[in-house]
């Protein structure tokens, strides 16, 4: 299957991939703040994708729809705190760890990974930065979410782009860390047209749209709460429209 997207065509993704991986892997202190009914506080850490660059408001980015459908999942205090900033790679992510620490989230949703094929990061410093970030992290007593690159024409015009993506997904084995398949998500998305090309990626071949963030929203909102055994109340097929938080 091959579907064209800003005049390049999707690559599909093996029939096998999972959405999520390792799927059986819980979320520690996520999970036992929600036993407790206490105050869940989540940070949205990466790139581009994370700061909402292609979104037509700041209600529409993937952290602030995260933000709304987890607060009607789980009636609880949720907060969803967005620690996007647009171009940085793996080094200018490391720098920033303390002050994600800082935030004392319970979560951590690291979003990583298409900026440095650009920006010609090395990619064992891309992993190796990476694996030490879920280090510090898991030492500060905060659970671990990575999310992996977009499918999207800017990365398929550079060679080896996909190697980043791999090595995340080897990396979310190797640490025992749930990884957000983005890649196979899009093509499942056009798949089972849920969202027409045109609302998934921005006009600048690089960035999602709001179709995409909503949808990518919903699938980490599902993901927390099936990692956490947390059954939300009736929320198991919603996704997030436009309207939803405009």
């Amino acid at each position: 299957m091959a579907i064209c997207l800003a005049g390049t065509a999707l690559m599909a993704p093996p029939a096998s991939a999972k959405p999520v991986e390792p799927a059986r892997l819980a979320l520690i202190h996520v999970t036992q703040r929600l036993a407790r009914a206490a105050p869940l506080r989540i940070v949205a850490f990466g790139s581009s994708s994370t700061e909402g660059i292609g979104a037509s408001s700041p209600a529409a980015t993937y952290p602030k729809r995260l933000e709304v459908w987890l607060r009607v999942a789980l009636r609880d205090n949720v907060e969803v705190i967005n620690a996007g900033v647009g171009g940085e790679d793996s080094d200018d992510m490391a720098r920033r760890i303390p002050a994600v620490i800082g935030l004392r989230p319970d979560l951590v949703i690291w979003q990583t990974g298409s900026n440095d094929p650009l920006r010609g990061v090395p990619l064992d410093r891309f992993v190796t930065q990476t694996r030490d970030g879920i280090v510090a992290l898991r030492a500060a007593g905060t659970d671990v979410m990575l999310m992996e690159p977009q499918d999207c024409a800017v990365l398929r015009a550079h060679a080896g782009s996909l190697d980043y993506r791999d090595g995340l997904r080897k990396l979310a084995v190797e640490m025992q860390v749930p990884l957000v398949r983005r890649y196979d998500l899009m093509h499942e998305w056009l798949a089972e047209r849920l969202v027409k090309p045109h609302d998934l990626l921005f006009s600048d071949g690089l960035h999602m749209t709001d179709g995409g963030y909503a949808l990518l929203a919903t699938e980490v909102g599902r993901e927390i709460l099936a990692l956490t055994g947390h059954v939300g109340p009736g929320l198991a097929g919603t996704t997030l429209t436009n309207s939803t938080t405009q």
